[in-house]
């Protein structure tokens, strides 16, 4: 048997490639929407796709289940459970709690483990070359390294109204009566790692095992002692803030992501043709450099998603393809690295890309403005918003400031103010320059604290030992 771990480290996501080397079939478990990489490690090992599936409808990036299964002809399996509003709307073979696939001496069997969502997953697989007993659990958003699936997400971006109570009691319940009863050999290989919105305290161990999270998980303790309500508390206390961009993915893959199909390669654009549509906005510029460069001069009206590992999150955090037509021009130093921005943004559903330029000249330009820390206590404010997380505001803050995280920002003008100028503000100043471009773009006057809050309270930390 083959298991592959296949980890996008921008969204801090999963996926699983498990084949049969006797009879060289495969299944792909929780696979994201640009599916070469499936199809290169299935023909490097001499297997064929014959299976896609996936632990539940996610949140946080849009699946590649229907992508991989249209490109190869395998067959689509998806949950069946959690009752008839948590049904997905697209062909493809139900499973429920016991159910079976099977590949060549592999049996992959489906345990309904509720809790993150309802209709949650997870796949019990058993090597029958070397024995009849399982040894491996996907275990999807159920169960992480060291922590679990939040049951809160419902709530937070898709609508839901206190179902992170039920979740929170389905998770327990989905621990001692599923989890807590496998051997403490099972491996477990969950979907998720560090710094994933789908819990708070994820480790970044890639696997473990059921004895191991059994004796050392926050929550064992818990379960131990059959102690459901202080489980609970825990479980829901410090949950970080959910990226709006989450309603849409579960929307999207609720009704079957579209499925894209080959992908034509990107192609360099003559900057005089992207100015003339920028003059009549019919592109949206992407600037992929680091805030320091774009602070120095950008495109106007552009949008800032730096280039590395987290063009994903941050183009899903000010790019919303269901109201923002334009397709969009990305800055990029050669076709492959603009290829593979392309790779990242389609792991969110942002397909609409024109192209790529890799220089501004002959683009409109324009310089940010920037604030420094001294500066700002008297500088007529109409809001000092902060773009960080609530834990990292209740850690520290500028006081006054209205905390409003960078992935929520554009979902929620409705509390910022409608004139004035808006100073913005997060750590040390990535995060800051990505949701000041969108608020600059949507027309809000802004001001970026220079350096952040980090500089900021190294000012106030020099300051007070100089007046001391």
């Amino acid at each position: 048997m083959l298991i592959e771990r296949i980890y996008d480290e921008d969204l801090a996501q999963a996926s699983y490639l498990i084949g049969c080397q006797a009879n060289g079939t495969a299944v792909v478990v929780d696979g994201r929407r640009d599916i070469a990489v499936y199809q290169d490690l299935a023909k490097k090992n001499g297997m064929k796709i014959v299976a896609v599936t996936e632990t539940h409808i996610h949140a946080d990036y849009l699946s590649g289940t229907r992508e991989l299964a249209a490109a190869t002809g395998a067959k689509i399996y998806v949950s069946g459970e959690g009752g008839p509003d948590w049904q997905y709307e697209f062909d493809g073979e139900r499973l429920y709690d016991g159910d079976t696939i099977t590949i060549g001496n592999i049996s992959i069997q489906a345990l309904h483990t509720p809790g993150h969502t309802p209709e949650h997953l997870s796949f019990l697989v058993t090597d029958g070359a070397f024995s009849d007993q399982p040894g491996y659990l996907l275990s999807g958003d159920f169960v992480f390294s060291g922590d679990l699936g939040r049951p809160d997400l419902l709530d937070e971006a898709a609508g839901g109204i206190d179902t992170r109570f039920e979740g929170a009691k389905q998770l327990f319940a989905s621990l001692r009566d599923k989890f807590l009863t496998l051997p403490d050999y099972v491996q477990v290989h969950p979907a998720h790692g560090a710094g994933s919105a789908c819990g708070k305290a994820l480790g970044a161990i890639p696997s473990s095992t059921v004895g191991y999270e059994r004796l050392y998980a926050w929550w064992g303790p818990y379960l131990a002692a059959n102690e459901e309500q202080g489980f609970i508390d825990e479980l829901l206390d410090g949950q970080p803030d959910a990226h709006a961009y989450f309603g849409r993915m579960k929307r999207e893959n609720r009704e079957g992501p579209a499925i894209m199909g080959e992908r034509a390669p990107l192609q360099e654009l003559d900057p005089a043709d992207v100015a003339k549509d920028l003059a009549e906005d019919t592109v949206t510029f992407i600037d992929t450099r680091p805030h320091a460069e774009v602070h120095e001069g950008t495109v106007t009206r552009s949008l800032n998603v730096p280039a590395g590992k987290s063009v994903a999150s941050y183009g899903s955090w000010v790019v919303n393809p269901e109201t923002d037509k334009n397709p969009l021009v990305l800055l990029a130093s050669d076709q492959e690295t603009a290829q593979d921005m392309w790779d990242h943004l389609v792991r969110v559903g942002i397909d609409n890309v024109a192209g790529y330029v890799t220089t501004l000249e002959g683009l409109p330009t324009f310089t940010p403005k920037l604030i420094q820390s001294a500066a700002l206590a008297g500088f007529d404010a109409a809001m000092v918003l902060d773009v960080r997380n609530r834990t990292e505001h209740t850690a520290g803050n500028i006081p006054g400031s209205h905390q409003l995280s960078g992935g929520r920002v554009m979902w929620h003008l409705d509390e910022l103010p409608t004139e004035g100028t808006i100073v913005t503000y997060c750590q040390s100043g990535v995060r800051n320059s990505v949701a000041a471009s969108a608020l600059r773009r949507a027309g809000y006057d802004v001001v970026e604290l220079d350096g952040s809050y980090a500089a900021w309270d190294a000012w106030q930390n020099s300051g007070q030992s100089a007046r001391a």
